[in-house]
């Protein structure tokens, strides 16, 4: 009997693109012969997932999972926004975000490699095991966290199509010492907001140096030949400008547009009975910055004509 090693279930896992124990499986049914073992996989249709790794995912969803003080939101993406409505993949979505809650992991390589609950392997495993089963390239694409001391996490899930899952999906840091059920209220309201207004940055200080500057410059082009103390009010200006557009804090709030939702934030103290603060959010839109392939359908019926 050959021995197994890691090595070899490492590279037939590569080859392949089949689960660990999958792959581990097969080399002890055929003594350890390599290309013997993806002819197994292959008959057992496990070896899907490795000829649909280079197809763009841009579909899929986004899952949420809130538990006391953290919050949790991770994207998996798909081939189709059809798979997004199997249960199979809401399962394999849903229990991602679980194991990265409890965890406390977001770094996606590290996520990978935690166990899949209720199953012997990993959370790689899983993913390629509802590839060669769905028959669709899927990725886990990002993951990110939020906690707080004292207070809540709030959430929001636009296009939701189930409990934790959706196509946008928000966290809001709350920070306060009052009442948690006020203070999640105001959270899924400002979660709310966030989806909606796609905010860059909480406040001025996040507000990514390079775009800063790149705006900077744009409102000096604009206003070319003007005394250099006349411009550089203007430069001052034309930025708390775009920072009332950009950043969270300074932004109308979408539920009383009187208000900045920093003025939002400091009145829900009345209601929450303590102060509150807002520490952060993080927002995911569903294959935001994927660059999708538009499929010309004319031009595949042609080509398939000529080719019959």
């Amino acid at each position: 009997m050959a021995t197994i090693t890691a090595a070899l279930v490492k590279d037939l896992r590569e080859k392949t693109g089949a689960g660990m124990m999958d792959c581990k499986q097969a080399l002890n049914e055929v003594d350890g012969d390599i290309e013997a073992a993806i002819d197994w996989l292959r008959k057992k249709g496990l070896s899907k997932a490795a000829k649909k790794s280079d197809r763009v995912a841009a579909e899929g969803l986004v899952g949420i999972a809130v538990s006391g003080t953290t919050g949790v939101v991770v994207e998996v993406n798909s081939e189709t926004d059809f798979v997004a409505r199997n249960e199979e993949f809401q399962a394999l979505v849903k229990t991602i975000a679980l194991v990265a809650a409890e965890k406390g992991e977001v770094d996606v390589e590290t996520l990978k490699g935690q166990h899949y609950p209720g199953a012997a392997g990993t959370v790689a495993d899983a993913i390629s095991n509802a590839i060669a089963t769905i028959g669709e390239n899927m990725t886990l694409r990002r993951a990110a966290m939020l906690s707080v001391s004292d207070g809540v996490v709030g959430h929001y899930l636009h296009n939701a199509i189930g409990e934790g899952l959706g196509k946008i999906g928000v966290l809001v840091a709350l920070e306060s010492t009052g009442d948690k059920s006020a203070l999640a209220d105001l959270g899924r309201k400002i979660a709310m907001h966030v989806a909606a207004t796609n905010p860059v940055a909480l406040d001025a200080t996040g507000v990514d140096p390079a775009t800063l500057e790149r705006e900077k410059n744009v409102l000096r082009e604009k206003n070319a030949g003007k005394p250099a103390h006349v411009l550089e009010k203007i430069v001052e200006s034309g930025l708390k400008t775009y920072f009332k557009e950009v950043t969270l804090v300074e932004q109308a709030y979408i539920h009383d547009g009187a208000k900045t939702v920093a003025q939002a934030v400091a009145e829900a103290a009345k209601v929450v009975g303590a102060p509150v603060a807002l520490k952060g959010f993080v927002r995911y839109g569903l294959g935001e910055g994927i660059e999708k392939q538009e499929a010309d359908f004319a031009a595949e019926v042609a080509a398939a004509a000529s080719g019959a």
